[in-house]
This record gives structure tokens, sequence and C-alpha cells, in this order.
């Protein structure tokens, strides 16, 4: 449900409960890919994205009425009904907003290690990258780099484009989507970041992505979504997983790595193998990417 503003568009997202924003935007704080990104004080996100064609800004909080959060669109183009819409369903993405968390909070309640775990970030839906785009650029750009150099070579790509939106004062710049994207050319995004390998991997990429469906990797088989990942040039068996998680929600697997054994050991206060590992994931059934993340935040 919609109502016109004289600054723009309200919408109200229904969350599935239990849900708490307030882990949310704590999350976003200190989420170290998208430092100044965003803002997150005052018990609001704000920030800018685009869709539909469209930079929108949006300033999101906890709804006063229903579970769930309130959502304020403001844009100098047209909000249209397809754009509200449009922007609705990647926030509602972006946040996690349709999670449900009952069969992995039942699970967690049968392990004494990770109960506390949930007590602690209880209503605290998955905050993902804001759309699967940015993250397939941010896997690519940041393989084997140091962070504040990744960080740099997003920033001149998104600092290319006018996608500025300004909220309260305060301008924010939304990353581009895959049609501004496309027209970079792979001689384009070499200029920009200054390194013409990521360049053509990530030029390659951006072409295979646009061949895919993403409502098909949000909820199609898991195994094909993740064939078709790593089908695109420049991502392997850990950025696929990392887009499956992180850009797609895709909560049904996840594999030991570096950081999840330390975050396993240090939740556990044991060594943990990557067989332990795998066996303490395996009883949160299709929610062990959950199990990880809040892994990954409790540590």
């Amino acid at each position: 449900m919609t109502t016109a503003i004289t600054t723009g568009v309200r919408v109200f997202l229904p969350a599935a409960e239990p849900f708490d924003f307030a882990p949310a935007l704590a999350f976003l704080h200190r989420f170290p890919a998208m430092t100044g990104e965003q803002g997150s004080g005052g018990g609001a996100l704000t920030k800018a994205v685009r869709e539909a064609g469209t930079t929108v800004g949006v300033r999101v909080r906890a709804a006063e009425t229903g579970v769930g959060v309130d959502a304020e669109l403001v844009s100098a183009e047209p909000l249209t009904p397809r754009v509200v819409a449009a922007v609705s369903d990647r926030l509602t993405a972006f946040l996690g907003l349709r999670d449900d968390l009952t069969g992995f909070y039942a699970a967690a309640e049968q392990d004494p290690g990770f109960a506390p775990v949930v007590r602690r970030l209880h209503g605290y839906h998955h905050v993902r990258f804001p759309s699967p785009v940015e993250l397939l650029c941010w896997a690519i750009l940041s393989q084997r780099c140091p962070l504040p150099t990744a960080r740099a070579m997003k920033a001149s790509i998104v600092a290319h484009f006018a996608n500025t939106a300004h909220l309260g004062g305060e301008a924010h710049t939304a990353f581009p989507d895959l049609d501004q994207l496309s027209t970079l050319g792979e001689a384009g995004l070499a200029e920009l970041i200054g390194n013409q390998r990521k360049a053509g991997h990530l030029h390659r990429a951006l072409r295979g992505w646009a061949e895919l469906d993403e409502e098909s990797l949000r909820t199609g088989d898991y195994d094909t979504a993740r064939e078709s990942l790593l089908s695109l040039p420049g991502i392997g068996p850990w950025s696929a997983t990392f887009l499956l998680v992180r850009g797609l929600g895709r909560m049904e697997r996840i594999a030991p790595d570096r950081e999840g054994l330390r975050a396993a050991a240090s939740v556990y206060r044991r060594a943990v193998s990557e067989d332990d590992f795998t066996r303490l994931a395996a009883h949160y059934g299709v929610h062990q990417g959950y199990w990880a993340h809040y892994l990954r935040i409790a540590a």
C-alpha cells in the first residue's frame, strides 16, 4: 500500500515474525564492504538505490504499526507504480524481510553452544548486499585485493554515474544498475578501476549475468543456480557461495572457510575443524546459512 506525499512516496514493507530492525542497522553500521555507503543513525537507514531506470533515495525505519518497516522513497524522477514496486521488492530482499526464522530458531534451541547468540540477535533478518549485481561486482573487485583498494575501485565506478538522491539535505549515490554498467565496456571499466584483468572478468561476468533470471536464481533449484553463477567469468566456488548467500539470500548450504571456522571456534569456545563445522551446520538443515551468518556477527 502506498501513499503519495510531498517529497515522494511512503511504503509499508511487511516482515515475517519475529523481526527487529535494530540489529540490521547495527550490522550495516559496521559492515566493512559498505562503509560510508548509507546512513544508519537515528534509528533509520538512508541510502540511494537504482531500480527500473530510476535513482531513488530511501529512508527506512521500523514500522510505526505492524511488523515490518516504513520506507520513504524520494526521487527527482517520477515515482511510477513500476518504480515503487521495483524499489519495494529490492528493499524487501536487501533486508531479508520475508525470511522465516521459526525453523532456524527451533533448531537453535537444541544447540546449547549457539542458543545464546540467537537470544542476543533475536529478530535479526539477514541483510544482503543491496543487489546481486552490486555483489557480483564487489566479489570480482575484492578478489586477492586489499579492502581499501577494492573500495576505491568500486567508488570510481559509482562516481562515474550521476545516481544521486537527496534526503534531508544529505546526498546519497546509488550503485549503477546493469544497463548503466553495460555501457562502460571492458576498456571503460579498465580506465575506471585501473586493473585490466579485473575489468575483463567484470565485463564478461556482467554480460553473462544479463542472460540469467534473478528470480530463478533466488527461488529455483539450488544446484542449478550455483552452476549458473560458476559459469560467470571470475566467479569460483567461494564467490559463487558469496553470491548465493549475501546476494540472493540462499541459506540452504554453507561450506567451511577460514572466517567461518574462526567464528565457530569463538562462539562454541573450542577448536572447530572443517568436519565439525559441517556437522554443526547440518543440524540447521535449510537454515545453515543463517547459522553461519549469525556466527560471524557474534564473533
